[in-house]
């Protein structure tokens, strides 16, 4: 679906890790500020125990998750709405994702260097945050002057919904979830607010803090949950280590760390989540595939993911459950047992649905 979120924080966080590890990628990851200067762009399975399920029951030539884009931005620092620290430049490369992974230091290291020369996650998201909503202000008031005298319908909703947005700002409220009328939220829509992005917020923990709960990471989730914000530990250290090991290894390492996963699979759906997603599933011969759509979406639209020729001459769905074939143990039994339900233009996709689309262009 093309959508994206980008990785952010303040310098020597452990975004680069998380990043490299997320993508098994090279970005630079170093113990100075600015080493990241252009974002760094990887595309993530998001792992779903369903698919093997399936395959169970449907022998396939090869097996397809679904994929995020991941991007990861330079470190931002204190004045980067004013231009500081290349401020300007990494701010416009948040404009362009979907959802915001504001990474969090939540570990002590005397080794690694903190640009404001010590751990304290809540002034490290209060940088951040502000200088994002600084931004917006800034943003606001470049429209409002635009615009202000003009007198047409659209430009007098859009600056009603920029005065609001703007006095929510001056109280220091993110934009996401302020309460904002649809067509407000429309009115704002092309100004590309930071603000206005869902934030998830990644908690980088040394490995002894993943089974419970340091000082900072309180007070990092009780901010989350007021700002209606999730919240996930990682230890990007570890998260590096298993990224170089192959897949025994790394359950192995797994296990003798009393983990169940790599905390990035609870990072990659959780992101997931965050952004409205879910999946759907094809199943044939050839392949079991995980699809992407948003939460909501009918059939049609469903179907347009596969590809826009199934959009546009769209008849109905075949639909059936993962339980059902589990319980029944093949298609054909569920077609049999009259299980595989006909749903049409109107059939809202749930989510995990396994489906075969008729379609006539």
């Amino acid at each position: 679906m093309g959508l994206s979120a980008g990785i952010v924080g303040l310098p020597n966080v452990g975004k680069s890790t998380i990043f490299n590890a997320l993508t098994s990628g090279k970005a630079q990851s170093a113990n100075y500020p600015f080493c990241t200067i252009d974002p760094n762009v990887g595309v993530v399975p998001v792992p779903d125990p369903r698919l093997g399920r399936i395959q169970r029951f449907i022998p396939t030539e090869k097996v397809i998750p679904a994929a995020l884009e991941i991007v990861d931005i330079a470190g931002l620092v204190r004045g980067a709405s004013k231009g500081e620290g290349l401020g300007n430049q990494f701010l416009a490369n948040i404009r362009q994702v979907d959802a915001i992974l504001h990474v969090v230091r939540c570990f002590q290291d005397e080794d690694v260097v903190h640009v404001d020369g010590g751990v304290d996650a809540m002034r490290d998201v209060e940088t951040i945050e502000t200088e994002l909503m600084l931004a917006d202000m800034d943003t606001l008031e470049k429209r409002m002057k635009r615009i202000g005298k003009m007198t047409d319908a659209e430009s007098k909703t859009q600056m009603a919904a920029m005065n609001k947005a703007m006095g929510m700002l001056n109280e220091s409220q993110w934009l996401a979830h302020a309460d904002f009328t649809e067509r407000e939220r429309e009115a704002l829509m092309p100004l590309f607010l930071l603000s206005m992005k869902e934030i998830l917020y990644i908690a980088n923990v040394h490995e002894d803090d993943l089974g419970g709960e340091n000082e900072q990471v309180a007070k990092l989730r009780a901010h989350a949950s007021e700002a209606q914000a999730g919240v996930v530990l990682i230890s990007g250290k570890i998260e590096s280590e298993l990224a170089d090991m192959d897949a025994e290894e790394a359950r192995e390492f797994l296990h003798d760390l009393g983990m169940e996963e790599p905390g990035l699979d609870a990072l990659t759906r959780e992101t997931y989540r965050l952004l409205g997603l879910h999946s759907y599933f094809t199943a044939g011969k050839k392949e079991i595939r995980a699809w992407t759509v948003r939460v909501g979406a009918k059939a049609p639209e469903a179907a347009g993911v596969i590809h826009s020729d199934f959009e546009r001459g769209f008849i109905r769905a075949e639909v059936f459950t993962l339980d059902e074939l589990e319980t029944h143990e093949s298609e054909a039994e569920i077609r049999n047992q009259g299980l595989m339900r006909q749903e049409g233009k109107e059939y809202v996709v749930k989510d995990g649905d396994i489906m075969h689309f008729k379609f006539n262009v």
